[in-house]
């Protein structure tokens, strides 16, 4: 877990895919955290991307980092305690502008149930389960 979460922080942006019925959506993402062993996203309740993933769990992330991508496959589901979020808004304060733990609209999603495959041109892919 800990080598997926640190290729996804150094890569900073990375492509999360979700479904909007029988439509693809894929947007860049740029929050990833571990918190109580799991990683995490964060997004706002009032977003699309939300809705999504609450009616279709099933994600896919693909990062790239000039030599190596990885590419995650996980069910989200959502984590809904105020320690996660705090712990979310503590690592991007960036992000304390337009959303405040508890406040209705940060949510955040642990990736459960996931396949990590880190994948180059010049080394075979390397599967990790989680």
């Amino acid at each position: 877990m800990q080598e997926i979460y640190e290729f996804l922080k150094k890569c900073e942006t990375y492509y999360l895919a979700t479904m909007d019925g029988d439509q693809p959506r894929v947007r860049p993402f740029g929050t990833i955290d571990l918190f109580d062993g799991r990683l995490t996203i964060q997004t706002g309740r009032v977003k699309e991307v939300s809705r999504q993933i609450l009616e279709h769990p099933k994600v896919e992330i693909c990062a790239f980092d000039g030599e190596r991508w990885l590419r995650v496959a996980a069910s989200a589901v959502e984590a809904p305690r105020i320690e996660a979020q705090e712990h979310m808004l503590a690592a991007y304060p960036s992000l304390q502008k337009m959303y405040k733990a508890g406040d209705g609209n940060t949510q955040i999603f642990a990736l459960e149930k996931g396949t990590a495959t880190f994948s180059s041109f010049t080394e075979a892919p390397r599967t990790i389960t989680f």
